[in-house]
């Protein structure tokens, strides 16, 4: 079996849709499915159960994607260190952050950029109420996110920060002149919700009952970091966050209340597994030597 061969079937695994997986790889849809069919003859089975709708893995086929996954993985890997001996490491590398978060980790950027100065380092904005997407979607290579993230085709990388978590509250709330309140009085409020965020990531910034199990009410639905802090700036809802939101939007609308009882907010790189690559292991490199090296990335917020 060729490398493209196994490329446009770990990729077709992946996707599990033959359109998505033809415009990865720069070819037809016609050509993924030659292939794939190729292979099937020469195994003598099946890999993927195809109908008009949905396209799964047989048994043979996740079997298949166990066994050869890895092996492709350390192939290319060899082919890039290879490449990398002869011209240094290359390439563009997409990191996804929220809003300015890229600036709290200027340490760990800092490294992975003296490391490797061939790479070229771009930037994407991660929506808050949908932060798995961009991953999800291929839109970027890494990004950094908050835990727990417990994703069987993601990998959680080292925990760079870690902050404060604090309630976005409208200037004139009653709990604006709070210093601080607690997870209680969440009970009270009306919590601004997100879109395509997995409940347990949600939990850490809006958690859905108090510590004694008062519902807390999650609405209205946000689509992305604007809505909701336009949501919150005309008084229809409240929103957790991070501590960094205070710094960064200081808005005369908006007043930050510290959430005493509040576990911390972590913070990690957090890349696709199939989508691993030299540039995500070098950038996970650095910020684990960063924070091991006590950088300002891994201070935490007070």
């Amino acid at each position: 079996m060729e490398l493209r061969d196994i490329e446009i079937f770990l990729t077709l695994a992946e996707e599990l849709h033959f359109g998505r997986t033809a415009e990865r790889l720069h070819i037809t849809p016609s050509r993924v499915s030659q292939v794939i069919s190729k292979q099937e003859r020469r195994i003598g089975a099946t890999l993927f159960d195809r109908t008009s709708r949905t396209v799964r893995l047989t048994p043979l086929g996740e079997q298949l994607l166990h066994d050869v996954g890895s092996g492709y993985r350390q192939i290319m890997d060899g082919i890039e260190a290879a490449r990398g001996a002869v011209r240094g490491t290359v390439g563009t590398l997409t990191l996804g952050t929220m809003g300015p978060l890229s600036l709290e980790i200027g340490a760990v950027l800092d490294l992975f950029k003296t490391r490797h100065p061939g790479v070229r380092l771009q930037h994407r904005e991660v929506q808050p109420p949908s932060p798995l997407e961009l991953l999800r979607s291929g839109g970027v290579d890494v990004a950094l996110l908050w835990l727990p993230i417990r994703e069987p085709d993601l990998t959680v990388g080292p925990i760079v920060r870690t902050s404060q978590v604090m309630l976005m509250v409208p200037a004139g709330h009653p709990y604006a002149g709070y210093d601080p309140i607690c997870l209680e009085d969440l009970a009270d409020c009306v919590v601004a919700a997100g879109t395509s965020i997995p409940p347990y990531m949600e939990e850490t910034l809006a958690p859905f009952h108090t510590p004694s199990g008062r519902p807390i009410r999650h609405a209205p639905k946000v689509s992305t970091w604007q809505e909701a802090l336009s949501v919150v700036s005309s008084g229809e809802a409240v929103a957790g966050v991070a501590a960094e939101a205070a710094h960064y939007y200081p808005w005369p609308s908006l007043a930050f209340v510290p959430i005493r009882d509040a576990a911390p907010c972590r913070w990690a790189l957090v890349w696709r597994t199939a989508g691993e690559s030299p540039l995500v292991r070098a950038l996970a490199q650095a910020a684990a030597d960063s924070v091991g090296g006590g950088a300002g990335a891994g201070e935490a917020t007070q």
